[in-house]
């Protein structure tokens, strides 16, 4: 998971959350509420959701005769399948190390179980070994010079400022003035940029439907036969990538480094009035933010603060996360924007503080496409309730932040996660044929956020004996082996189940600032006059400056024609420098410690293949066990030391050599690859259902015979740990 993606840095214009809004109010046509990805924004009233959903519904009940006729005549044939259901459990960022312990010890029986009946297997990764670049190869069976994927981040070629790897959201120029309002003439645009279409599209094409449960790197989401709920990316209603709220008595002048807004409350004893605000209304001249009046009112007596919201009042008792609470914004008449968030108080002594989980969007009437069809998410609100809709849903800021504390976190991770199960539950009953994939990523969260107690001497970890919450990481593998468990005891005889991560974890212990070696060895340079202390490299002299860090491994060359402000020429210089700064990074010591920080470092063109190699950075960074890049090169800061302590408690990571930090792979049946890769899932699962694998993938089916007929014993867990070794 990302370190900076959550941070404030230069968002995308929030104009799309209310632009569609317009073009309903103008057309007054339910039905192009929601419009596909590419084409526009959604911004839909709770009625509007409905009736679309009515409508949809209906229109779809009176073309099963014709669509069923256009399937006999026009359908595309497979050959036999070898199973009926595929059902993916992705539990991101789960270690092999420690899974293999845990299930020596006895502590993950039904992982265990499956390994005995199927087998287990250490997963290769990829390069970087990221959430949203391994996804993505595992949804489309290519590497990242063929998916377009490379890190959370890129950026902007002309200004140097991080943006969004994987979504595209545009911006509206054009509109009619009446007054103080003012009228949208166009809609924007929101693209994927993730390229190669992933398996469950090309299942469609053959009329195999799926399902996909928060797969990251599907927003805005795939249009295909099935039905998909998008996953990392999505914004909340800010507009940013998770923005949490703390209104409070405290005085500071200093702000939250990552993604947080502190808001002072005026007033004075026991009642408080302020605004809670949100996206920019854009409909009103000067694009004012859409603001809801909140009250507070302090019972001390009671130990009580009674929070009214819009008309509602809400009782909270300190430390205790209320369930999910709507916010409804007036942007004009007969346009609402919705979204949801928690409330909690943190503090209520001496001064009053009340924290606000980032707002998510309603998916009940949410604000852009974040499921296909676009009334699914209306539709799985109206099952098992509100739930979060944030590409990031675990709130790690905050608790980086020290606003919340463990035990918040926690609670927050489990009910996302309980929200996410009941949902994967709910499809699969209904699953006759098809697959059905969810990633359920509180597993990568918590270790990022619980690190700290799992390793002896991690510098923030200092009270682990006495923590509380010391045993969150292994409580949390047993928790994901019941759900397997749950799982498996719905299983049919022709199902292929499979278990497995996108790429281990280890302790980041140290952080490492790219750019300040850059500065300190000549290759980046800053302007007169500053001093590096300024985020985003705003304060780099791009006519002096030969090579930059942007993102969590990546080094980009300032290459001419390339870069808005480019000096090294392409050709031969361009290839010597990256040459010379693998030599110089590439086993790169930490003298403080005494111990190697940065493994390897690889040039793009060794690692990836296929048309989007361009867009990589140019070099790729693989950091040794308990380095990672440090919080201030992720933001663009120079001045300070290039290694340093992490202290946060983001104390684990994955963003090191992929090499270290494999996945883990569990099948219900045995593979005939003993050294299966992230790369080869797309293809296995055409091959089970009888699908020829097309030519640019790059993985390979994982069965070369029918998995009910494979030859040999089933794999034990130490057969397979022995075969992983």
């Amino acid at each position: 998971m990302p370190s900076v993606a959550h941070t404030e840095a230069p968002r995308p214009p929030r104009h799309w959350l209310l632009v569609a809004a317009a073009l309903v109010a103008l057309c007054a046509a339910p039905a192009q509420a929601y419009v596909g990805p590419g084409a526009g924004i959604a911004l839909l009233s709770s009625v509007g959701v409905v009736l679309v959903t009515l409508l949809l519904a209906i229109a779809s009940i009176l073309a099963w005769p014709f669509r069923a006729l256009w399937r006999l005549v026009s359908g595309k044939k497979t050959g036999k399948p070898w199973a009926r259901r595929f059902i993916s459990v992705g539990l991101d960022g789960f270690d092999p190390r420690l899974t293999e312990r845990l299930m020596a010890e006895g502590k993950l029986p039904n992982l265990r179980k499956l390994a005995e009946l199927g087998c287990y297997h250490r997963l290769r990764t990829t390069y970087p070994a990221m959430t949203p670049v391994a996804w993505s190869s595992f949804a489309t069976g290519t590497n990242p010079g063929k998916h377009n994927i490379f890190d959370f981040v890129d950026r902007d070629r002309k200004t140097y400022l991080p943006v969004l790897s994987s979504a595209e959201i545009g911006s509206v120029d054009r509109y009619l003035r009446l007054g103080k309002w003012k009228i949208p003439l166009a809609r924007p645009a929101i693209r994927l940029l993730r390229k190669s279409r992933p398996f469950w599209s090309i299942l469609g094409d053959y009329r195999v439907w799926s399902t996909v449960l928060r797969v990251p790197i599907t927003f805005p989401p795939d249009r295909f036969y099935g039905a998909e709920l998008s996953a990392m990316s999505v914004p909340d209603l800010l507009g940013s990538q998770g923005t949490f709220l703390l209104f409070t008595t405290r005085r500071s002048d200093a702000k939250f480094k990552e993604g947080g807004q502190r808001l002072v409350l005026e007033g004075g004893g026991d009642r408080f009035s302020t605004v809670i605000r949100g996206p920019e209304n854009i409909f009103r001249v000067g694009d004012p933010p859409l603001e809801i009046p909140m009250e507070i009112r302090l019972d001390r007596a009671a130990g009580r603060a009674h929070v009214r919201i819009g008309g509602e009042e809400h009782i909270l008792a300190p430390r205790q996360l209320t369930d999910w609470v709507t916010l409804t914004f007036n942007a004009a008449p007969t346009v609402k924007v919705r979204g949801i968030t928690r409330l909690m108080v943190t503090e209520m002594g001496e001064h009053f503080s009340l924290y606000l989980s980032p707002i998510n969007l309603d998916p009940e009437a949410p604000a852009m496409p974040i499921s296909f069809p676009g009334y699914y998410s209306t539709y799985m609100a109206k099952k098992v309730g509100p739930f979060s809709t944030l590409g990031l849903a675990e709130d790690t800021w905050a608790l980086n932040e020290k606003v919340t504390d463990d035990a918040t976190f926690l609670a927050q991770s489990y009910d996302v996660d309980g929200e996410r199960q009941e949902m994967f539950f709910a499809a699969l009953d209904k699953l006759d044929r098809g697959s059905l994939l969810c990633v359920f990523d509180g597993s990568d969260r918590i270790q990022h956020m619980f690190w700290r107690y799992d390793e002896e001497g991690h510098p923030a970890g200092a009270d682990r004996e006495t923590a509380e919450h010391r045993h969150a990481i292994e409580e949390m593998y047993a928790h994901f082996d019941g759900l397997v468990g749950k799982v498996m005891a719905k299983l049919r005889k022709d199902d292929v189940m499979i278990v497995l991560s996108d790429h281990g974890f280890t302790s980041f212990r140290r952080g490492v600032n790219l750019n300040s070696w850059l500065l300190a060895n000549g290759y980046l340079t800053l302007k007169a006059g500053c001093d590096g202390s300024t985020e985003w490299l705003r304060d780099v002299d791009w006519s002096r400056t030969r090579a930059y860090a942007v993102g969590l491994t990546g080094i980009f060359v300032n290459l001419a024609g390339r870069e808005g402000e480019g000096i090294v020429q392409p050709g031969a210089e361009a290839s010597a420098l990256r040459r010379e700064l693998i030599a110089r990074l590439s086993g790169l010591r930490d003298d403080e410690h005494g111990v190697v920080g940065i493994n390897e470092v690889y040039a793009a063109e060794d690692i990836y293949h296929g048309p989007y190699v361009a867009n990589a950075p140019d070099l790729i960074v693989g950091y040794d066990h308990g380095y990672r890049v440090s919080w201030d090169c992720a933001t663009g800061v120079l001045s300070g030391p290039v290694f340093e302590d992490n202290l946060k408690a983001w104390s684990g990571d994955h963003c090191v050599d992929p090499k270290i930090v494999p996945g883990v792979f569990f099948c219900n049946h045995a593979i005939d690859n003993p050294d299966p890769s992230i790369l080869d899932i797309a293809p296995t699962v055409l091959r089970l259902f009888g699908i020829d694998v097309p030519p640019y993938m790059d993985g390979k089916s994982l069965f070369v015979t029918p998995p009910a007929t494979l030859a040999g014993k089933p794999a034990t867990v130490e057969g397979a740990k022995s075969r992983a070794a």
